[in-house]
C-alpha cells in the first residue's frame, strides 16, 4: 500500500483554471435554483447531506446577518479566507446531487458551486460579500436549536466535549516521499495508515483517534526541518486512511531548531517519541505554534481598496481601448509580459494600473513590485543562505513569498511586477525558475526542488508577470532567448497624438498644449528618422503629466533644459550641432 497515492489529490473542479479577475462577466449573483425551503429544513437534519462542520458554517452565517466576506467569517478562528471554500463546494455537490437542483455556470460553462448556497455581490472594497440563499436562510432560522444539538451531538459521537470540538495533530512529510507543496490550498490527500510493508504506522491510536474538522500542523523533515502549512481532517479513519485537506501555505516556514527552545513545546509528543508520522499536541501546545506562525505570517487584513475600471485605466494611462485590450488577452494567454518602450511613456506607471484595472480594484495586497539591477541575485528572488548572529540562515526572497501568498489565495490573480527587467542577469536572478513560470507549467504537477533546499516550489497559475524594459539604455545586454521566449513583448508609445492626453495638457495650459504636442512630435520625427536611434529613443509624454493643475512656461522650459535635453545629449553625443539647434527649437 502506498504511503503516499497522488492519483488521490482531490481539487474543487470550479477552482481548476479559475481566473475570477479575467472571466467574471457580472458584479452580482443571483440565480434561482428552484430548491424550497421545505427541501432545505430535509437536508440541514440529514447526516448524509449537511454535517456537523456544515451546520456549524451555516450557524456562523445566519449569525452574522445571513452574510459575510470571507475574512469576516474566518477571522474569529485565526484561519485562512480561503479555508472554507472546499468545505461549500463540498456540501454544495451533496445538495445538487440529493435535489438534482439546477447548478448556476460560468460563461466557460463550469460549475459555480458555491453559487448552490449562496447568492453575492462585489462590496465596494473589492471584497465579495457572502449571502445565505433566502430559502436556506430561513429554513436554518426555523431549525436554529436543532441544528445546535445536531453538532454537539457529533461532537459527542466523535468522543468530543461539545465545548471542546477540535483537535489538534502533527503530521510528518518526508521529502524524499511527499511533500506539502505537492497538495494546492483547498486540495486533499489520503494518508495511509498501513506502512507499505502492510504494517500498521507508529502510534497508530492517532490515526483511530483523528476525527472531521480537526487542525493539523503540517511539518516536512529533513533536509526542510520546517513547519510549512496548515491543514485539517477533511475525513476521520476508515480502517485504512484518513484524508487531509491542506488550508494554508506557510510564506515563512517555522524551522525546527526555533521550535525547540520554546519551552512550552518541551513535552509535546513529538520531541518525546519522534519515531513515527502523526503526533497529538495539545491546546496550548498548538496555540503556541500558532502564535510563532502568525509572528512570521500573519492572517492578511483586510485592506482597504477602491474601485478602479477599465474606463479609469484608459483616461489614466491614455492608451487605446484596442490596445488595451490587446495586452489583458496576451496576459491571460502568456501569463507574463515585458511593456518595452522609450524613456518617458509611462511603462511603470501603466504596469500597476494595468493590474489594477483587470482587478477591478486597487488592491495592493495583490501587487508586488520590484526594481532589478546588476548586483540582484537568485538569492534576493527565490531564497538563500545569509549571515545572522550565529552563523547563515535560509531566507526566502520576494518572489518566493509572493507565489506562497498567491497558493493560499488560488481564486483571485497576483500581480509579480519586474521593473527594469533587462538591467539584472536574469538567468541567474531566475535559475529554474526560467521553466516554472511558463503558461504550461504552472501549478503543483510542475513543482521542482530548489537549489537550497529539497522541498519543492512551484508557481502558481494564479500570478501573472509584467515586466518593464527601457529600449533606449544603450548599456544594457539584450534579454536572452531561452527567457524571452518566456515573455509577450509590447511596445508602449508615446501619447502625443492621444485625445485623452490633448485634453490632459489642454486643462493645464490650453496655450501651452499646442507647443508642447507640435515640438515634441517633430522631435521624434526626427529620433525615429535617425538611423543610429529609431522608434525606441523617442520621448514619451510623462515629462509633461506632472501632479500640479497647471503647467506654466517655466515648468516647460525646465523640463526641456533639465530632463530632455540632457537625454538628447547622450543620444547625439557626438552631434553637438544638432543637440544645440533641438534646444533652440524646443525653447522656441
Amino acid at each position: 500500500m502506498k504511503f503516499w497515492d497522488i492519483s488521490e489529490l482531490e481539487t474543487d473542479e470550479e477552482d481548476e483554471d479559475f481566473d475570477p479577475d479575467f472571466a467574471a462577466d457580472e458584479i452580482t449573483y443571483n440565480e434561482d435554483i428552484g430548491i424550497t425551503k421545505e427541501q432545505w429544513l430535509a437536508m440541514l437534519t440529514d447526516n448524509e447531506v449537511f454535517k456537523g462542520k456544515d451546520r456549524e458554517l451555516m450557524l456562523r452565517f445566519y449569525n452574522s446577518g445571513g452574510q459575510a466576506t470571507a475574512s469576516e467569517l474566518t477571522a474569529a478562528t485565526g484561519q485562512h479566507p480561503s479555508s472554507f471554500n472546499a468545505p461549500v463546494v463540498a456540501l454544495a455537490k451533496r445538495v445538487a446531487n440529493y435535489t438534482n437542483c439546477h447548478v448556476p455556470k460560468r460563461p466557460d460553462g463550469k460549475e459555480r458551486w458555491w453559487h448552490v448556497l449562496f447568492n453575492g455581490y462585489y462590496k465596494d472594497n473589492g471584497h465579495f460579500n457572502w449571502i445565505l440563499r433566502e430559502e436556506l436562510k430561513i429554513a436554518v432560522s426555523e431549525v436554529h436549536n436543532e441544528i445546535n444539538g445536531l453538532t454537539a451531538s457529533d461532537s459527542e459521537e466523535n468522543g468530543q466535549d461539545s465545548d471542546s470540538t477540535v483537535n489538534y495533530w502533527w503530521l510528518n512529510a518526508s521529502p524524499k516521499i511527499w511533500s506539502f507543496n505537492n497538495i494546492e490550498v483547498g486540495q486533499s490527500v489520503d494518508y495511509t495508515s498501513i506502512n507499505e510493508n502492510g504494517n500498521r504506522r507508529k502510534i497508530f491510536k492517532n490515526f483511530e483517534d483523528v476525527k472531521e474538522g480537526d487542525l493539523v500542523i503540517g511539518y516536512e523533515s529533513y533536509p526542510v526541518k520546517a513547519i510549512v502549512a496548515i491543514c485539517r481532517i477533511a475525513r476521520a479513519h476508515d480502517g485504512e486512511s484518513i484524508k487531509v485537506e491542506k488550508l494554508e501555505n506557510l510564506i515563512n516556514p517555522i524551522e525546527y531548531s526555533r521550535l525547540t527552545t520554546i519551552e512550552e513545546l518541551e513535552e509535546m509528543e513529538y520531541f518525546k517519541t519522534p519515531r513515527g508520522s502523526l503526533f497529538k499536541l495539545n491546546k496550548s501546545e498548538f496555540d503556541e505554534i500558532m502564535d510563532i506562525i502568525r509572528e512570521e505570517t500573519p492572517v492578511p487584513s483586510p485592506v482597504s481598496t477602491s474601485a478602479y475600471t477599465k474606463e479609469d485605466f484608459l483616461e489614466e494611462v491614455f492608451m487605446d481601448e484596442d490596445k488595451y485590450d490587446q495586452i489583458c488577452g496576451l496576459l491571460r494567454y502568456k501569463k507574463n509580459i515585458i511593456l518595452q518602450g522609450a524613456p518617458g511613456v509611462g511603462k511603470t506607471f501603466v504596469a500597476k494600473r494595468l493590474a489594477y484595472s483587470i482587478m477591478n480594484e486597487r488592491d495592493d495586497s495583490r501587487v508586488e513590485m520590484v526594481q532589478f539591477h546588476q548586483s540582484y541575485s537568485y538569492e534576493d528572488f527565490i531564497m538563500g543562505y545569509r549571515p545572522e548572529e550565529q552563523g547563515f540562515k535560509l531566507k526566502y526572497g520576494i518572489f518566493y513569498r509572493f507565489c506562497k501568498k498567491a497558493q493560499n489565495d488560488p481564486n483571485r490573480a497576483y500581480y509579480f511586477i519586474i521593473d527594469e527587467i533587462n538591467r539584472g542577469n536574469l538567468s541567474k536572478i531566475f535559475g529554474e525558475l526560467l521553466m516554472l513560470i511558463e503558461a504550461d507549467k504552472r501549478g503543483d504537477n510542475f513543482a521542482v526542488p530548489l537549489t537550497y533546499t529539497e522541498s519543492k516550489f512551484y508557481v502558481p497559475k494564479n500570478v501573472f508577470i509584467i515586466g518593464t524594459m527601457n529600449t533606449a539604455d544603450r548599456s544594457l545586454a539584450m534579454i536572452d532567448y531561452a527567457l524571452r521566449r518566456r515573455f509577450c513583448f509590447i511596445d508602449m508609445e508615446t501619447a502625443f497624438t492621444n485625445l485623452n492626453f490633448k485634453g490632459f495638457i489642454e486643462n493645464k495650459n490650453n496655450e501651452l498644449a499646442t507647443i508642447i504636442i507640435d515640438r515634441i512630435s517633430k522631435l521624434n520625427v526626427a529620433i525615429e528618422s535617425d538611423p543610429s536611434l529609431g522608434k525606441g529613443f523617442c520621448i514619451g509624454h510623462s515629462y509633461f503629466c506632472t501632479k500640479e493643475d497647471t503647467i506654466t512656461i517655466d515648468d516647460y522650459e525646465n523640463i526641456i533644459r533639465y530632463e530632455i535635453i540632457p537625454q538628447l545629449s547622450e543620444y547625439w553625443f557626438d552631434e553637438p550641432d544638432k543637440v544645440r539647434e533641438w534646444t533652440t527649437r524646443l525653447l522656441g
